[in-house]
């Protein structure tokens, strides 16, 4: 690896390491969530909620319309 790759290796290891470190404190903003959510879409990170997984868990407590409401909030 060349010391270029070998320094942005670095950075994006403590660009990780930073995000998850404010996080697990608790001291975490709707900004830091936003980076987050952008630095994993840029490194092409996503995932499929199901109803086994935390992104599955969430779905299910945010208040989403099913078709059928927005049908009837259409008309």
């Amino acid at each position: 690896m060349t010391d270029t790759n070998t320094q942005l290796q670095s950075l994006f290891e403590l660009t990780v390491e930073a995000l998850h470190t404010k996080v697990k404190s608790g001291e975490a903003t709707a900004a830091d969530f936003n980076v987050i959510r952008q630095f994993l879409k840029d490194n092409g990170i996503d995932a499929i909620p199901t109803k086994g997984n935390g992104l599955g868990k969430l779905a299910t407590v945010l208040p989403f319309q099913t078709a059928e409401q927005l049908a009837e909030n259409a008309s």
